[in-house]
């Protein structure tokens, strides 16, 4: 008989569920900017919902790559063709709590032109109201009418110390629920986020003349200030150092595309046509959180993003543990490095299994 590796990885897959649903599953909200179709974010949200070890209570969207609305269709599109409609997609801020792109376009003419700029992009700039016509299809699902801030409280305070809340995006929505109910922190499992840059070795355009000014901070610099100053039990980083050294490659998609899953023929159609697809920024760090050993090294820093409005509005700042930061900042277990096949074999072994029902 010939050896199938996308059937072996299949069957081993389906083992390591079988035991995992001996053990409770991880209660998770994904915070993303759900651009689409394909790409990292959405990506990330089927790296969740494929493992059989997750129960995704929600998925709350916050604008970034793209405006809320659209990034709400694309999830909500998502979801119907893997047959997950049950899952809550939670609209949440449309806006960042002070900056503007007026602003932001300002500070390029000072301080040089960025090479990303999400939703404000002008390369395909619309109005924040604007849904345009999906490739994948319109969706015929509607999300929740709770917005992403109390769906967020409400659900820490209904399985308190059981909630991770995962963090892709912006944190808008994060700000906002610490803002409205200060315990918030405190009654979740952790803060698992993808953001923030140190000194990425990339010749990526975005971080070559100022490689601590990375999007999911700068967009919204005041959100991200007061959620890593809030009182979380463990606050983890996936930062862009370690983004970069990951790749979605051709290969692996056609070696997903194999499998014929509803998960994998949607990479096969989608994974390649958002800007910066071709690194796994996302889904690593949600990779990771379901199993830490892809991680090979970390370091715990204190971390904070500057509020200063002049040429460092929005980057990153840290300092060694051995050193004074300003009062209120908190450590942060910041990963650099990471044992790439693991990874890729999981993600491969997620998006090549059937998607596991609620």
């Amino acid at each position: 008989m010939q050896f199938c590796p996308n059937r072996f990885v299949a069957c081993l897959f389906l083992v390591l569920s079988c035991t995992a649903l001996a053990q409770p599953r991880r209660k998770v909200i994904i915070n993303e900017d759900c651009s689409g179709p394909g790409g990292s974010n959405l990506q990330t949200l089927l790296t969740m919902i494929q493992s059989p070890q997750v129960e995704v209570l929600g998925i709350t969207v916050v604008s970034g790559d793209q405006w809320r609305d659209e990034e709400v269709a694309h999830t909500l599109r998502l979801l119907e063709l893997i047959g997950r409609t049950d899952i809550p997609v939670v609209p949440g801020a449309e806006f960042p709590l002070v900056r503007t792109r007026t602003e932001a376009q300002m500070w390029q003419q000072r301080y040089g032109k960025v090479a990303y700029a999400g939703a404000w992009d002008d390369r395909w700039w619309h109005e924040a109201s604007v849904i345009p016509l999906l490739p994948e299809g319109q969706p015929t699902t509607k999300p929740a009418s709770e917005d992403a801030a109390h769906f967020m409280i409400r659900m820490v305070r209904k399985y308190p110390n059981e909630v991770t809340i995962y963090e892709g995006g912006p944190m808008t929505n994060l700000a906002l629920a610490v803002s409205i109910d200060p315990q918030f922190p405190e009654l979740a499992r952790e803060l698992v986020f993808m953001g923030g840059s140190l000194s990425p070795k990339s010749d990526n355009p975005e971080f070559l003349n100022n490689p601590r000014h990375e999007f999911n901070f700068w967009f919204d610099p005041e959100a991200a200030a007061i959620v890593l100053r809030a009182r979380w039990k463990s606050i983890v980083c996936t930062p862009t150092d370690i983004s970069v050294k990951t790749h979605m490659t051709a290969a692996l998609v056609k070696e997903i595309e194999a499998a014929g899953t509803p998960a994998a023929g949607y990479i096969a159609k989608f994974a390649m046509l958002s800007p910066g697809a071709d690194i796994m920024w996302d889904e690593l760090a949600a990779a990771a959180w379901i199993d830490p050993s892809i991680i090979t090294r970390s370091e715990t820093r204190f971390m904070s993003v500057d509020l200063d409005h002049g040429a460092t509005y929005g980057n990153t700042l840290t300092w060694a543990q051995d050193q004074s930061p300003p009062a209120g900042v908190r450590k942060v277990e910041i990963q650099f490095d990471l044992d790439p096949e693991k990874f890729y074999r999981m993600f491969v072994g997620l998006m090549t299994a059937p998607t596991p029902r609620r």
